[in-house]
């Protein structure tokens, strides 16, 4: 995926990763594969079986399975709880907390955004994707880190970095500005920016690392960097991003690259469940900040194009539903489907 230098290296110059499997599991591993006949040939447990366990997968890889809660949520709610907690006593104490920013529907008027699962707005979803490294900075557990993500030993500008550069942490606004930066220039999607979150929580696990202060830019400029060669069909090439962050060299993208994809173990599998639920853990993330998305009143044209969807995606599933229909509920004589206009105001 490099420009200049593969990123297939040899097995001497990876970095050892830790084992993830159970001793339970290699020992049972290791007698299936002894139990064999003196004229047949040795006895393989089938790959299914050498698999982790799904309730400890589950527990150590949130970013592989739907079922699990990702960690950036985990993290940012002992703040929520303050937070609310700190307006319930503003409101005990008849402390205003502010105007209200929330729009709600009526029967006269119905608000809604064009922030979905399939196409997300891009700048709310920028603004939940730092938050979200907001809280794995600030929340961390230790400073666990390796030396190619550390700013001081490979720096992104020629700018001195302070001495409390690994004490100290970024803003919400510092992060935000950095990625939106990246993103503008390389004129990325918001998809992209919910892989690369997954991607993100995927390093942290794998690795046993910790995102920083120390190296907060380099692990997320790696992820973007592996999320919009993955995601985009026209992805941006390592020497564009020399282009927009003057004063880093091809050589040391190439090298972060090869070593954020060893530390992945080359998984950079993203299922649809997964991404799914990523979205709507950012949104309950937005929900919990109170980040509001771009609401608007629904109008004729946006009214008839729901509509349009709504029918597309009925007539496509309506063979299926009407294979699943139950015999109670038979419809034989029903000539055809009934569809109530919109109402359109």
């Amino acid at each position: 995926m490099g420009n200049k230098v593969s990123c297939c290296v040899s097995p001497e110059s990876s970095p050892k990763l830790p084992s993830r499997q159970p001793a339970e599991r290699l020992e049972e591993f290791q007698t299936s594969t002894e139990v064999s006949d003196d004229n047949t040939v040795p006895y393989l447990q089938h790959i299914s079986d050498r698999e982790v366990p799904d309730e400890l997968a589950l527990e150590s890889n949130p970013s592989d399975h739907a079922r699990a809660s990702t960690i950036f949520l985990s993290k940012s709610q002992t703040d929520v709880r303050d937070k609310r907690k700190s307006n319930h006593i503003n409101h005990i104490s008849h402390v205003s907390p502010g105007p209200m920013s929330k729009k709600y529907s009526s029967c006269s008027t119905i608000f809604i955004d064009d922030n979905t699962v399939s196409q997300p707005n891009l700048k709310s979803t920028i603004k939940c994707v730092t938050l979200a490294i907001y809280y794995h900075i600030k929340n961390r557990d230790s400073g666990r880190s390796l030396d190619i993500f550390d700013e001081k030993l490979h720096p992104l500008s020629r700018d001195p970095v302070p001495d409390d550069y690994s004490r100290v942490g970024p803003e919400h606004k510092l992060i935000y500005r950095f990625v939106r930066t990246l993103f503008s220039a390389a004129q990325l999607t918001a998809e992209c920016a919910i892989v690369t979150l997954v991607y993100l929580e995927r390093l942290l696990t794998y690795a046993e690392l910790d995102i920083c202060p120390a190296n907060w830019k380099r692990i997320v400029l790696g992820a973007i960097l592996l999320a919009s060669k993955v995601w985009d069909d026209q992805a941006v090439w390592n020497v564009d991003y020399c282009q927009i962050l003057k004063d880093i060299t091809v050589e040391d993208m190439n090298e972060m690259e090869r070593h954020f994809l060893e530390l992945l173990q080359f998984n950079i599998n993203v299922p649809a469940s997964v991404y799914a639920k990523y979205y709507f853990d950012l949104r309950q993330l937005a929900d919990d900040n109170n980040l509001s998305f771009p609401l608007e009143p629904l109008n004729n044209q946006r009214a008839q194009k729901l509509e349009a969807i709504s029918r597309l995606c009925e007539d496509k599933y309506k063979d299926l539903s009407q294979a699943a229909m139950r015999r109670s509920c038979s419809a034989d004589n029903l000539i055809g489907i009934r569809r109530s206009n919109a109402v359109l105001s």
